[in-house]
């Protein structure tokens, strides 16, 4: 599918969200969280380019299994470090552990379904903590309402990589077309609602 005009356009604002994100939107942050943050923004960042500059064969690159994946792992791992310091070093063990399995488990040619449930399962649980946390520390009275539109962002983001990976994978859930379609929209709302999200902390 040729990528588009307004696709570009929607990619471009993604990457200046995300580049405004890193340099203006975690500077109050400890350095840990900063890491974490800068390092899943990035990854968008980068992504939302080399979309625009090599179109959507950028895609098919190896890389995109191991990436999709980072977006999610970084920023919850930046959300568990900044507000459940009690679980921070059991966490950062996680996220560092599950990226070494999808490394490890992409690298060897395996023709079972481990790489695939490795990937689910790891992508899935960041996911998850970043839609849930937020809404928990509005609902308990720790953040800001406006921080809710994080948890919004961490739903879309883990809708997206794992449509992505998926579709790597050779098992996507919705058409490459479909996909392919709805991506440059969905990443722009979804950079939205973190920067969005963040200040309002």
């Amino acid at each position: 599918m040729k990528i588009t005009l307004l696709d570009r356009l929607l990619l471009l604002a993604t990457g200046l969200l995300a580049a405004w994100q890193i340099a203006i939107g975690i500077d109050r942050l400890s350095t840990l969280p900063i890491i974490a943050y800068t390092v899943g923004f990035g990854c968008l960042l980068v992504a939302a380019l080399l979309i625009i500059i090599l179109g959507f064969e950028a895609l098919d690159s190896p890389v995109v299994v191991i990436v999709s994946t980072l977006i999610p792992l970084s920023l919850s791992l930046g959300l568990v470090w900044e507000h459940l310091a009690a679980i921070r070093n059991f966490y950062l063990l996680f996220a560092v552990s599950g990226f070494l399995a999808i490394i490890i488990t992409r690298s060897i040619p395996l023709k079972n379904r481990l790489p695939v449930l490795v990937l689910a399962a790891i992508h899935g649980f960041a996911g998850i903590t970043i839609f849930l946390l937020p809404f928990f520390l509005v609902f308990t009275g720790r953040a800001a309402p406006g921080f809710a539109l994080v948890g919004v962002g961490g739903a879309l983001i883990g809708l997206v990589g794992l449509q992505l990976s998926f579709l790597k994978a050779g098992r996507p859930i919705l058409s490459r077309k479909t996909i392919l379609l709805i991506l440059p929209g969905l990443l722009l709302v979804t950079t939205a609602a973190f920067v969005l999200g963040f200040s309002a902390v």
